[in-house]
């Protein structure tokens, strides 16, 4: 597999992921700001957990850079490890999420129930299978002739 010429070389998944968690991460920002003013059901729903909601915030935007310096690199990938980064990405971000909606989950007293400890182990592997895989491959890439 070396570099295609083609507009996404392939992988269009990316450019579409990324577009979408960009676009959570904006949601997210104006969330933190409604929050800061006062507004009256986002104080509702995240219950004195900003800083889980700032850290979801900035992971939306930590993910969306890698997955647009990855389709950058214009090399071709399998659909799978595209679609593990997409889907990675989310699940990773939405950790954080969670967390900030649902405080028990992120409670030093009690354990999270298992069902958020399956997701959370699922988001890591889904998200190293298909980061690390990537660069594997973009790796490879750069010892092959154009």
């Amino acid at each position: 597999m070396g570099y295609q010429n083609d507009k996404h070389a392939g992988n269009i998944v990316l450019i579409r992921g990324a577009a979408m968690w960009l676009i959570m991460a904006l949601i997210l920002a104006w969330c933190m700001v409604g929050l800061n003013f006062g507004v009256y059901p986002l104080q509702d729903i995240f219950v004195g957990k900003f800083t889980r909601l700032l850290q979801a915030h900035i992971d939306f935007l930590l993910m969306t850079a890698l997955i647009l310096g990855i389709y950058a690199a214009k090399v071709p990938l399998p659909w799978h490890v595209n679609w593990a980064m997409v889907i990675g990405a989310f699940t990773n971000s939405s950790l954080f999420f969670l967390m900030a909606v649902f405080p028990s989950l992120d409670s030093p007293t009690s354990p999270p129930p298992d069902i958020f400890k399956y997701y959370l182990f699922a988001s890591i592997l889904t998200t190293s299978y298909g980061f690390g895989k990537a660069s594997v491959f973009i790796f490879r890439a750069t010892f092959q002739k154009t």
